[in-house]
């Protein structure tokens, strides 16, 4: 069977004390977009790490989790992981890491891997179908970590400690956003959701509510997002009302567009600062770790 690459890649922070923390391992759009132009804010796809409350949560598996994968492989250093995976829906953008995810080649590890049914086939068979041959060496069910999916059907559930509550985005298929009840504060993940003009924030808009972070797809400028009505991503001046109207504490710009380089997003945060009155904006970036609080 073959197995899965090792190297020696920065590690993340398995052991970190009380303190709730998430961390971007892929903040990108689309495609995967490695280059000089993308260096500040990074290329890979979606995946963010959060470990609040004893819980190890991974959101999304795009293709910032083989970077995540590496690093928290290296810090367990043969010791067993527990491991939460998260998905928000099953685009490639958001699974096509997955393969490429080391501790799922480790028989020690514990990954439970949770979403919902948004294609015509069930969340494992979605998950399993990219590995098949002859896209793929190795097929799902050999990988001999100890991984569990299971279909999500309520819209409130819990990880442990942590409680999660979803609702469904606007975005082609069946997508959701999540927020995550830490000891520390809460934490709102949708990164694929078209924010349009005029429009309340609806179930959205309910979902981040007072939250402490929320990351939030602001894929389109608005003269772009005139082209791209109906695409299911966000407008940046739609995104940051809705969130200022919710009452959010800090907006994290996601999602990026593999279009923009970083001298682009570098613009829309300036934007979006300007609208953002005393709300908090920054624009997600690879690599960069941010702590809500200690408990």
């Amino acid at each position: 069977m073959t197995q899965a690459p090792q190297n020696s890649e920065p590690a993340s922070s398995i052991a970190a004390g009380n303190t709730v923390w998430l961390k971007f391992w892929g903040v990108r759009g689309s495609i995967p977009t490695p280059g000089a132009g993308t260096v500040r804010y990074g290329g890979n796809t979606s995946c963010v790490e959060v470990s609040a409350d004893g819980e190890h949560l991974i959101l999304d598996a795009g293709s910032g989790i083989r970077p995540l994968g590496l690093a928290l492989s290296a810090e367990a250093a043969g010791q067993p992981l527990t491991l939460t995976l998260l998905l928000t829906h099953t685009h490639w953008d958001h699974i096509q890491g997955f393969p490429f995810f080391v501790p799922a080649y480790q028989p020690q590890n514990q990954i439970r891997v949770l979403g919902y049914d948004g294609a015509r086939r069930a969340l494992q068979y979605t998950l399993a179908g990219q590995m098949e041959s002859p896209y793929f060496p190795v097929a799902l069910a050999q990988m001999p970590g100890n991984i569990v999916i299971e279909e999500l059907k309520e819209t409130s559930f819990s990880v442990g400690k942590l409680a999660v509550r979803a609702v469904r985005t606007k975005h082609p298929g069946v997508t959701m956003g999540y927020r995550i009840e830490t000891s520390a504060g809460s934490i709102c993940y949708i990164p694929d959701h078209e924010s349009t003009p005029g429009e309340h924030g609806g179930e959205v808009g309910e979902l981040i509510a007072g939250a402490d972070i929320v990351l939030l797809d602001a894929q389109y400028t608005a003269d772009e997002y005139a082209m791209k009505k109906g695409w299911g991503h966000g407008c940046l001046d739609d995104v940051v009302r809705i969130a200022r109207e919710a009452g959010v504490k800090r907006l994290f710009l996601f999602h990026h567009d593999p279009a923009h380089d970083d001298g682009f997003v570098d613009m829309m945060l300036a934007r979006a600062r300007e609208l953002a009155g005393p709300m908090i904006v920054d624009a997600a970036k690879e690599g960069e770790r941010v702590v809500l609080g200690r408990l």
